[in-house]
């Protein structure tokens, strides 16, 4: 049972998100031989103030 743990910035549409985890659940299924019942995405949405890359946060990046 593979699960996946996905961060990723807020704001994306349902339709976004299911888009994604259709293809990576697929694809999984394609490559490990598994079933989609097997295959868990969580999917954890983070504000652009409580993430920094390079000692700036996004949300004060342009």
């Amino acid at each position: 049972m593979p699960t996946m743990h996905i961060e990723l910035f807020e704001g994306r549409t349902a339709e976004k998100k299911r888009e994604l985890v259709q293809a990576l659940t697929e694809r999984t299924c394609e490559v490990l031989g598994c079933q989609p019942g097997a295959v868990d995405i969580i999917l954890t949405e983070i504000r652009k103030d409580h993430w920094a890359t390079g000692g700036v946060l996004w949300s004060e990046k342009t």
